[in-house]
């Protein structure tokens, strides 16, 4: 395989983007005697403390330009967030330099089998649930990936591993070569990142590469009328309806081959896209042989992760829920149908090539106004006026301030955002954090029309 190399002693390295997983890849090559340089086009204060850092620890560091001199490198190592059409990928490709992702070297580095947990939504929960019943069963086992650690970083650790667990995304799967998880999940696909990929097709095609170098012992998790490639894997089917699969949800019952496991509500995690979450969790702990004790005492004890759906407060009766993870509009849709009671949403972002159109239907006869903020706001206006009033804000502090405003007893105010951050917050943890921070520091007596 071209992505192979006998030994990186010595080799002239190239690590695109200085952000965790690039750090990552570069910190493990430096261990095995690679010549690395490091390079990211930003000169903001974070990525110039982690450049000296890893300079210190025998690095070249190149930061604030567009490109190199490409040729004279062996090998080129990208970090997920890199888009392929930037001018240093372009630069490299035309000096023939060969090129693989950070999740494919961290793989080729590992020790340990690895299940690998891919989707539009729900990859976090999944993976952290995954994680928690191998624990619980007394397997070693670290979430990585796209979630926690990069696999780079784990990678000097799998020796004394049983299991890594990665969150693998769709920017990962673009670059791998060899890359085989013994247990592949695929959770679901949904409209998201167009503004990097032309067509849903490329997008889709991009996903399903999770399982292309499964072998016939390896297995293969994946949502009902999800494509599954040819391939050799067993393949174990899971669906939110009643039947047409292996794992089900009945009457609010999580089943396995019709059998009733465990009811939804006794878990803390409430939807039908938990509901998803849950039953690949429970398919994978059934290939694996774990007991369904184990399984069920993870289920009812798990916590939903912050800014997911988060409860940050329930003030003069209503509830405020934090789901700035909910950066595509399917999440988004998701959010508003699982709550109970009029909502009030708060939604905006960057744009990334959405139709908000098509989210109007989800919409109508649940949210009872809208504010709107970031570079879709006025888009997300013009396609939802009519069906509910639509605000546009300028910040995340005037929208919870208007929302106070607003809310009545017994409705929630939801930031379930539909888009990604980067247009204002650095990720969305930091817009979570700032929408927690902003209803916090409200009066604690509003007054309620």
């Amino acid at each position: 395989m071209k992505g192979i190399l006998s030994s990186w002693n010595g080799k002239k390295i190239i690590v695109v983007g200085m952000g965790r997983s690039g750090v990552a890849a570069g910190e493990w090559l430096l261990g095995q005697k690679a010549e690395v340089t490091m390079f990211d086009e930003s000169t903001d204060l974070a990525v110039a403390e982690v450049g000296l850092r890893i300079k210190a620890r025998g690095a070249k560091v190149i930061t604030g330009q567009k490109s190199v001199a490409g040729k004279g490198f062996d090998r080129a190592i990208l970090s997920p967030g890199i888009s392929p059409d930037r001018p240093i990928i372009l630069e490299l490709k035309a000096a023939g330099v060969p090129m693989l992702g950070e999740l494919e070297l961290g793989a080729q580095a590992c020790l340990c089998p690895v299940v690998a947990v891919t989707g539009t939504n729900g990859k976090s929960t999944t993976t952290e649930l995954i994680t928690q019943i191998l624990q619980a069963a007394g397997k070693r086992a670290v979430a990585c990936g796209n979630y926690g650690k990069p696999l780079c970083e784990v990678a000097p650790l799998s020796r004394d591993l049983d299991w890594a667990v990665a969150e693998v995304s769709s920017f990962q799967l673009e670059t791998i070569e060899t890359f085989r998880p013994r247990i592949a999940v695929y959770l679901n696909l949904t409209p998201d990142h167009l503004d990097r990929y032309s067509t849903m097709e490329s997008y889709a095609a991009t996903k399903a590469r999770i399982f292309e170098n499964q072998k016939a012992e390896d297995v293969a998790v994946i949502n009902k009328g999800l494509v599954l490639p040819k391939g050799q894997a067993r393949k174990i089917v899971f669906t939110v309806e009643a039947t047409g699969a292996e794992y089900t949800l009945q009457e609010g019952w999580l089943c396995a081959h019709g059998e009733k496991v465990m009811r939804q509500d006794a878990t803390k995690l409430r939807g039908e896209h938990n509901a998803e979450n849950l039953l690949a969790a429970l398919a994978v702990a059934d290939a694996m042989e774990i007991s369904r004790e184990v399984v069920k005492k993870v289920f009812s004890s798990y916590q939903a992760l912050p800014h997911r759906c988060e409860v940050v407060a329930v003030r003069a009766g209503v509830t405020w829920i934090n789901d700035s993870k909910a950066t595509n509009l399917d999440a988004m849709e998701r959010a508003v149908s699982g709550l109970v009671g009029p909502v009030i949403l708060i939604a905006g972002g960057k744009d990334k090539g959405f139709d908000v159109r098509t989210s109007r239907p989800a919409l109508e006869g649940k949210v009872r106004a809208v504010f709107l903020l970031g570079e879709m706001a006025e888009k997300m206006e013009k396609a939802w006026s009519g069906g509910m009033p639509c605000r546009r804000v300028q910040d995340l502090g005037e929208a919870v301030r208007r929302a106070a405003e607003m809310a009545r007893e017994g409705e929630n105010v939801l930031l379930s955002p539909g888009c990604s951050s980067y247009d204002q917050f650095k990720n969305f943890e930091e817009r979570g954090e700032k929408y927690r921070q902003c209803v916090i520091a409200l009066p604690q007596e509003e007054k309620k029309p």
